[in-house]
């Protein structure tokens, strides 16, 4: 299990924004190539997504469902990765001041990933996750107005 942790300087409502549009996946999650909606309407529980991954001449494909949500508080995604198993990712969005504290809790739950699950691997998921929490935070930070500052 790897619990990853990031301030991002916004509101938890221009991060769920992001997170609740489906066609910015893409842009924040680290790993697929491209993606394109599958099912249902993102993010409601239920409605998926499916992705391409590269690693040089090989791809491989997948797909992620939404399996609970709160929002602009949490979102619960199962991702499914074929013959490598699935994984439970959990986003939680806190409100810290003006700002969100946005944690990830990511663990394999079906599989491969499950069976081959150990240290070295969690810490290849603390690498992943840190880069995708810089990712999302660049796109929430881009896309939205910081906070008004007080004076």
């Amino acid at each position: 299990m790897t619990v990853r942790h990031r301030l991002i300087r916004r509101p938890p409502a221009a991060v769920w924004a992001v997170l609740a549009n489906g066609s910015r996946y893409g842009e924040w999650v680290v790993g697929p190539d491209s993606s394109r909606p599958a099912e249902g309407d993102w993010p409601q529980i239920g409605a998926s997504l499916e992705y391409t991954v590269r690693l040089g001449p090989w791809a491989g494909s997948g797909r992620t469902v939404v399996r609970d949500m709160n929002p602009p508080h949490r979102i619960e995604l199962e991702a499914e990765s074929g013959r490598l198993g699935t994984a439970r990712i959990s986003i939680e969005v806190r409100p810290w001041g003006e700002n969100s504290l946005v944690i990830v809790d990511e663990h394999p739950l079906r599989g491969l990933g499950g069976q081959l699950h150990n240290p070295a691997f969690d810490f290849l998921l603390q690498l992943r996750n840190r880069r995708m929490l810089s990712r999302l935070a660049d796109v929430v930070e881009q896309t939205s107005r910081p906070p008004a500052e007080h004076r």
